[in-house]
């Protein structure tokens, strides 16, 4: 009758919570008193409620009594059914109240609220970094363990997380999901994407502190930064020779190996360096892309319009300067 009349006689006396019933009151004081009565016989878990034991199990059994209607997929609990309901009706009950982003399920807006608030309640053991998500954790935990669970199959190349092993595969596949919206240039990576849009807007966040260049990178500033300070940290291993970039030390492995990656879709001709073959592919395609400000003469090259046009004004001026 209770049900009916809304009496609730039973209060707890830590939280003042009231119950219909002695048992129900009996359960939730268990909340207070950290009592868990109910061992899985399986793995040794210990729970508050006979309930949290019935749906533990299932872990172990392998049963999923909860079918999707719309899909078909099977679930192990009615309140994950229902959470996986919401990707086909677009149901989005819970919002943040900081931005009034809106989410599917609880889980995914108390993780949300941590990009608020800051709080980062899972640390690592090892180096006691602290990360928002108990997933982060757990990848995290592969540096120090050295474990790479996921593996390429295509190149049998391991990695620490799956979403690098998902990076990774649009090398084999070519799949470029993320496009510029100003150029339409395909990426393969988010962040290529960010990087390059920089080009657009022409923003240059980074200084080096000596000359006060800008740079659109971080990763551009330390490179750079061995102008100044001669720095030469990739070496040759046949000859020795220092440079101051991995990718010119890349290309100078070339001169070794004879290697030439680079070849024109015209002649087939074959080059060790990309830049090479997109200055030949001038000769296919007639481009000049380089004009000269004086006389607005166009030019393939670069080193043409420098190198011989350029300093054909310069002995010009000096011939009109001797006269």
């Amino acid at each position: 009758m209770r049900i009916h009349t809304g009496e609730k006689p039973f209060q707890c006396s830590v939280c003042s919570k009231d119950f219909i019933c002695n048992s129900d009151l009996s359960k939730h004081m268990r909340v207070h008193t950290g009592e868990k009565p109910y061992k899985c016989s399986v793995c040794q878990k210990d729970l508050s409620y006979k309930s949290g034991l019935t749906k533990h199990m299932r872990i172990h059994t392998g049963e999923k009594r909860y079918q999707c209607s719309e899909c078909q997929k099977d679930f192990a609990q009615k309140s994950y059914l229902m959470e996986h309901m919401r990707t086909h009706t677009g149901d989005k009950p819970y919002q943040c109240s900081e931005c009034q982003k809106d989410f599917s399920c609880k889980s995914a807006l108390t993780k949300h609220i941590r990009l608020h608030t800051g709080v980062r309640p899972y640390q690592c053991s090892v180096c006691q970094k602290d990360f928002a998500q108990n997933s982060h954790l757990i990848e995290h935990m592969r540096i120090h363990t050295g474990e790479k669970p996921y593996q390429c199959s295509v190149c049998q190349k391991d990695f620490y997380c799956n979403s690098d092993l998902t990076k990774h595969m649009r090398i084999h596949t070519g799949e470029k999901p993320y496009q510029c919206s100003v150029c339409q240039r395909d990426f393969s990576q988010k962040s290529f994407l960010t990087r390059h849009m920089k080009v657009h807007t022409g923003e240059k966040p980074f200084q080096c502190l000596e000359c006060l260049k800008e740079f659109a990178e971080k990763s551009q500033v330390v490179e750079h930064m061995r102008v100044h300070t001669e720095e030469k940290p990739y070496e040759c291993s046949l000859c020795l020779k220092a440079f101051s970039h991995r990718s010119v030390l890349a290309k100078h492995i070339r001169t070794h190996t004879g290697e030439k990656p680079y070849q024109c879709s015209e002649c087939l001709k074959e080059f060790a360096c990309k830049s090479n073959a997109m200055n030949h592919m001038r000769i296919h395609t007639g481009e000049k892309p380089y004009k000269c400000s004086v006389c607005l003469k166009d030019f393939s090259y670069k080193s043409v319009l420098k190198k011989t046009h350029e300093n054909s004004y310069k002995r010009e001026s000096r011939s009109v300067l001797r006269a």
